[in-house]
This record gives C-alpha cells, structure tokens and sequence, in this order.
C-alpha cells in the first residue's frame, strides 16, 4: 500500500512539475506584446524628427515599406555633428498598454553596419532634450535585438535613475551622436 501511495505521489509531482513550466511558457509568451508591426498606416502614427527642430544640419526621411511578406519602416539621411546638431530619429507615442510583467524592449532590425539607438520618454522626461537611451547595432541581415530597461540610460541626473514601463509615452529609433549616412530597416517593435 505505502508504494501504491508514492507512485501516486510522484505520479502528481510530475503532472504538477509539467503544468507549471507550461504556465510558465504560456506565461512569457502572453506578456511579449507587440508595439508596431508596420502593417496598418504606421505614417498615421510615427513621426520622423530632425535636429533641424534646433538648429542643427542633419537631414533624413522615413518611408514605410513592403518586402514579400514583411512591412517595415526605413530611416535613411545623414548625421551631421554641425551647429550644434547631431541626430534624426523617429518616433512614436505609446498609449494603453499595461506593461506590468515587461522587462525591456525588443527590435528587429538590419541596416549598415552602424550603431543606432532606442529612445525612451516617459512621463517624467518633461523637457524636450530628455529621454533615456538605449544602444543597438545592425547589420545586413534581420536580428531580434532585446534590450533589458536596465540597459537604458538616461539623459540627465534630474530624471530617474529605473524606468516604471507604465509610464512610458513613446518609443523612437534614432541615429545619434556621431557624424554618419543612415540607413536603418525596423519590422517589429515589441515589449518583452
């Protein structure tokens, strides 16, 4: 009888050992949400920034576009570190999502070689210089680049040192800091 108990134990521990790592999966599968795909007028919602806004010389253009299968939004221009300058970028606004069980932000990318960067404002980054930064670098082939909020750095000693993902207002790809040509192909942006 005392091994018909413990067959029956393990039996359970196994079936309870199995349920929880499927919980588990379905668990992180359910929280990666998707920001932007491209697919549905992405030109209604993304807006392309120069720093023109401040006088500086940089110039670029956003174009949404359809390869076989895949949508994707292509930033191309020139990073000139003249008059003060030294970005182009966009951006897009964040609205209604509940990013409770998130910890960073994934990009599928490709593009020339380059250094590029996420940026991040959130309710907190109340002046326009202000944002928080994150590097990622590309290549000519597609990559999921997953970035941690830990990686991101802010712009300035009077914002917060650790992102609160509920507060975030937009998301922007943006060539900055250094003097290059520009060309950088996002398909998916998603909240891990």
């Amino acid at each position: 009888m005392f091994q018909y108990k413990r067959i029956i134990f393990k039996l359970y521990f196994c079936i309870f050992i199995a349920t929880f790592f499927i919980y588990i999966s379905l668990c992180s599968e359910v929280y990666s949400m998707e920001f932007e795909n491209f697919e549905n007028n992405p030109e209604l919602n993304w807006k392309f920034i120069s720093d023109s806004v401040m006088g500086g010389v940089s110039e670029g253009k956003i174009e949404f576009l359809k390869d076989k299968n895949s949508y994707f939004a292509r930033m191309t221009g020139f990073v000139s570190l003249e008059n003060d300058g030294g970005f182009i970028q966009f951006r897009k606004k964040v609205r209604d999502i509940n990013n409770d069980f998130v910890n960073g932000i994934s990009v599928n990318a490709k593009g020339n070689n380059k250094k590029y960067f996420v940026h991040i404002r959130t309710t907190g980054t109340i002046l326009p210089w202000q944002y928080y930064q994150a590097p990622f670098a590309v290549d000519e082939k597609w990559k999921i680049i997953k970035i941690p909020y830990s990686a991101f750095k802010r712009s300035g000693i009077m914002l917060s040192k650790v992102i609160d993902p509920n507060n975030i207002t937009s998301i922007a790809i943006v060539a900055y800091g250094y003097e290059h040509k520009v060309m950088v192909d996002v398909e998916n942006i998603s909240f891990y």
